[in-house]
This record gives structure tokens, sequence and C-alpha cells, in this order.
């Protein structure tokens, strides 16, 4: 079905909302985990399995709801999915003990799971090669929006009306969305125009020739060393933010709001950049990735080497660091379509994404945490305390961030690699 001009844009808003609401529902515990934590006497290693929970089955159900975004009607997938994280997002609220919550966090990270397959494809077909970067960049700029959006109205809310009322509130715009997606008109599906492609091969062939370049296994490495940094601090920077520096709830959630937020204008500097050196050759995007890196490891660090109660310095820090930080989106995403050929495309972000998740995202929440238990364990002894006190978590989860700056270099080196590799692997698949 052709779709008008005004139509397409009116659906490319509401995926676009979808998408924010999306990252908005997954950060809501960690902006409210610190009362969760005082009222169940939790642990840092079981606040990040409640954030591991969303993760893994997100990144596993990931796979099989992409094959579905192609063969299924897309508004009924997608609105079955904004209405299940939804309602889960409510239950949330309704939990009583950590494994009530942990279970309620599952269901979330399979609603969640339909988003990006099913909005992708639909913008797509929406929009014509040349436009669509710049239409899924609004739809990308979702995701710090979201994150600060949550982080802030979650903690406001949580500090007024209690953890539970974070999540009670988050849920009700889903339901309104997923009605919204069913009045859209959906469009036809346009084919890459390849005959005996990807269609004619096998999901575990596609697989296999997407790993056979070199180049995807770096980039692969590079999104799971991303992910594992931007969900770690996700999970624990208003944590932090309370603990070593003193802020309340409330400002803890603005600052993290505003941090996240600047990253949504590194995802765009990052794109209109990634755009202008392309011209010089396919490796110079990925050249963009690793020295913006490179640049946020020290600010990472130097924001870690601000004395404790000084948050506006901190905050001051964090701001740069998370501009570059969000460089990765706008040129990593770029150098995959680069060296992926249309037929094996939705394969190669299929394979990235599942990567990117289990090797990296799955791990830094509950990895943060329980570094963070470790240091706090050591401080605890030093002391020859029996019992780990607040004071040696606040330490604790000070000590174990400065794993992030570390992990942040290790992805500048990674992209290099990636970068050496790139124009060697473009238009190996092209006639395989």
């Amino acid at each position: 079905m052709l779709v008008s001009r005004r139509a397409a844009f009116v659906t490319l808003g509401v995926l676009a909302a979808i998408n924010t609401l999306n990252f908005f529902d997954r950060q809501i515990l960690p902006a409210v985990q610190e009362q969760i934590a005082e009222e169940w006497q939790l642990s840092d290693t079981r606040l990040g399995w409640l954030g591991t929970a969303f993760i893994v089955l997100y990144a596993i159900v990931g796979l099989p709801l992409g094959h579905l975004a192609d063969v299924w009607r897309r508004k009924w997938l997608l609105a079955a999915g904004v209405a299940l994280w939804s309602l889960l997002t409510v239950g949330s609220g309704l939990a009583w003990n950590f494994v009530s919550l942990f279970l309620m966090r599952l269901g979330v990270g399979i609603g969640e799971a339909v988003c990006a397959p099913v909005a992708s494809s639909w913008i797509g077909d929406l929009f014509p090669p040349a436009k669509r970067a710049r239409a899924l960049a609004v739809f990308m700029f979702g995701l710090p929006v979201g994150l600060a959006l949550s982080f802030v109205v979650s903690s406001v809310i949580a500090k007024r009306y209690g953890w539970e009322a974070a999540f009670f509130v988050a849920g009700a715009p889903g339901l309104v969305l997923a009605f919204a997606v069913l009045l859209l008109i959906e469009p036809a599906r346009k084919s890459d125009g390849v005959r005996g492609g990807a269609a004619s091969q096998s999901f575990w062939s596609s697989v296999l020739a997407v790993l056979s370049l070199p180049t995807m296994w770096w980039i692969i490495v590079s999104g799971a060393l991303h992910n594992f940094n931007m969900y770690a601090l996700g999970t624990f920077i208003s944590s932090f933010m309370q603990r070593y520096h003193q802020l309340p709830i409330d400002q803890a959630g603005w600052v993290s709001g505003l941090v996240y937020g600047m990253g949504g204008i590194g995802i765009f500097v990052s794109g209109w950049l990634g755009d202008y050196v392309h011209h010089w050759g396919p490796r110079w995007r990925l050249n963009v990735a690793w020295a913006a890196a490179a640049l946020a490891s020290p600010c990472l660090l130097a924001a870690l080497l601000v004395p404790m109660g000084q948050p506006w310095w901190c905050t001051a820090i964090l701001l740069p660091a998370h501009f570059l930080l969000y460089f990765y989106y706008g040129v990593v995403y770029a150098s995959i379509q680069d060296l992926i050929p249309a037929r094996l495309r939705g394969t190669g972000m299929a394979v990235y994404f599942f990567g990117m998740y289990v090797l990296g995202a799955v791990w830094g929440p509950v990895g943060m945490g329980w570094l963070s238990n470790q240091f706090a364990a050591r401080h605890a002894a030093t002391e020859g305390a029996e019992v780990i006190g607040r004071a040696h978590k606040v330490l604790g989860l000070h000590d174990a961030l400065f794993a992030v700056p570390l992990i942040c270099l290790g992805l500048a080196v990674v992209l290099w690699f990636a970068s050496r590799r790139m124009e060697a692997d473009c238009g190996k698949l092209v006639d395989a």
C-alpha cells in the first residue's frame, strides 16, 4: 500500500515516540533502584541482575522477532509488543520482592525486543535510500531522550510518591501508543532488487557469510565493549551520584538526564561527521569512532577523579564524555551498512545485535555490581568490619567504575583494528 508523505512523517513520529518510551521504560529501574535496594536490602550484584534480566531475553528473542518482522503484519506485531511491555512495566510497580521484579523485567525484555526490528523495517519501506539515514536518526534520537527523561521523571516521582509510582506512570503512555500503531497505514514491503539473494539462502548460511568478514568480528567485539560500558553506566550512574556525591534522588535524576541528553547531540554530530569523511574512504567512519572512544576514556577517568561531594564538577566532565560515547552509534551503524550488502543487512544487524547484547550488555549491570561488591568487601576488610556498611558501598562503587574508562580505551583499540580491515572487506559479499 502506498503511503503519502504526510502519513509517512506521522508514522515516523509515532515510531520515534515508541522508541523513546522503549528506552524510558528500561531505565526506570536504575533511576529508582536505590530506594528498592534500601527497602529490600539488595546488594549491588542483585541490582545488576535486575538490569541483566531485561537484557537476557531481549537478546535471545531478538533473532526470531527480527524474522517475524519480515513475514508478519508489522503494526499488529509492534502493537502487541508495546502493550505487553507497558502492562509489565505497570506490573513491576506491584512487585513485592526481588524474584517477582526479576520476572517482570524478563517480560518487559520480550515486549521491547519487538521495537527495533519492526520499526527499522517499517522505516525502510517508508523512505527512499536518500532520506533513510535521516529518518533512522530521528528514530534513534529516542535512545538518549528516553534515557534522559526517565532519569528525571522517574526520580522525581519516586521521591514524592515512592518507586512503585514511577512504574505506574510509565505504563499508561505505552497503551495509548499501542492503540495509535493500529491506526497507521502499513506500507508494502520493498525488495532490494537482488534475485537469488538472502531469500534463497538458509538463515545459518547467511549468518556464516556475515561472519566470514574479519571486520565484522571486530565490530561485534566493539559492540560488546561499548554496550558493557553503556549498560554499566546506565545502571549505576544515578546510584553513584547519590552515594559518592551525596545528591538526593531527584537531583541525581536531573544530573543523569542532563548527561544522557548530551548523547543525543553526539549521535547527530557523529552522523554528520561520518557522512562528511566517508568520501575519503569507507574506513574513515570507523576512524571517527575510535578517535571519539580514545578521547572519551580520559574524560571518564577525570570525572571519577573528582573528589567526593563535588557533583557539579563531576557532571561538567561527564557531559563531554557522554557526547563522545554516543559518537559510536552514528558512525559504526553506518559502517555496518557499508560492509554488508542489502540482501544480508537484516541478518548482519541481527548477528551484530545478538553479539552486542549477549557478550556486552548482559554483563554490564551484573559485572559492575559484582565489582562494586568486591571492592566494598575489600574496604570493609581493611577496616576490620564484619559487615559491609553504606560507607564501604560508596567507595566500592566508585572503585568499580574505574573499569569503564579502561574498557573504553580497549574499545578504541578494537575499532582501530576494524578500520584497518574495512576497505579490504567492503564488497567481498556483493557477488557471494
